[in-house]
């Protein structure tokens, strides 16, 4: 028996048609006309609808093949029985394939979810979180900024973490930087609650070393008392 194999782009998977696998269990000739006709009008029908669906089409589902190979078996058919003629082999193929048609199922992975926007993958700071006067507990922004590098982690590849603390200069040096370094810990512990591997994690403290907004010594500064996340792919 000849069999011809079609590949379904994209997928890898080799799908066999059988020349006509039911010709031989019909007995074409004994059939009405007027019936055959109908039955395979409705084959050739469904299976134009189905290969116009776009839904279908960009899914990359397996029906679509079946569909096309029913529309133009069932479309051959049809002529030959408008000259009143019952053609076994396209008729057998017509209704092989659209049987194949309505009972493939769709035993596919679902559609990745689709990329997020640029801006999500920002890699220059993509987390910033402030902190009240001497206090080490994340602001009530924090959480939403942990979900957002959490929630975009795995599309963006970011892999590692650097949680970088930060005071401002109203403390002594020492102060500063035991404090910096509690509000570096407490950022990571709430992105490991979010699901993000500890050991991707490191801490630093940098105390008063490196303000983001200069000023002079004891001066309070709420944009100096903060906490980077900074990632690498």
């Amino acid at each position: 028996m000849t069999r011809t194999k079609i590949m379904v782009v994209g997928t890898g998977a080799m799908l066999a048609l059988a020349a006509s696998p039911v010709a031989a269990q019909d007995n074409w000739q004994d059939r009405d006309i007027s019936s055959l006709r109908g039955e395979t009008q409705q084959r050739y029908d469904a299976a134009l609808a189905l290969t116009d669906d776009a839904a279908v089409v960009e899914a990359n589902d397996p029906r679509f093949i079946w569909a096309s190979e029913a529309k133009v078996q069932c479309g051959i058919a049809l002529g030959y029985l408008k000259s009143r003629t019952r053609d076994s082999v396209s008729l057998g193929k017509c209704r092989d394939a659209y049987a194949r048609m309505t009972q493939t199922t769709r035993a596919m992975a679902p559609p990745p979810p689709p990329p997020p926007p640029a801006e999500a993958c920002n890699t220059e700071l993509p987390g910033l979180i402030f902190f009240e006067f001497d206090s080490a507990v994340p602001g009530t922004e924090a959480s939403q900024i942990a979900d957002y590098v959490a929630q975009n982690a795995a599309a963006c590849s970011w892999r590692t973490f650097n949680v970088v603390g930060h005071a401002d200069r109203s403390g002594s040096n020492a102060y500063n930087m035991d404090l910096s370094q509690r509000r570096a810990d407490a950022v990571a512990s709430l992105l490991g609650s979010r699901g993000i591997a500890t050991g991707s994690i490191d801490t630093t403290a940098r105390g008063e070393e490196n303000p983001r907004v200069p000023t002079d010594d004891g001066v309070r500064e709420l944009q100096n008392r903060r906490v980077e996340i900074l990632v690498n792919q």
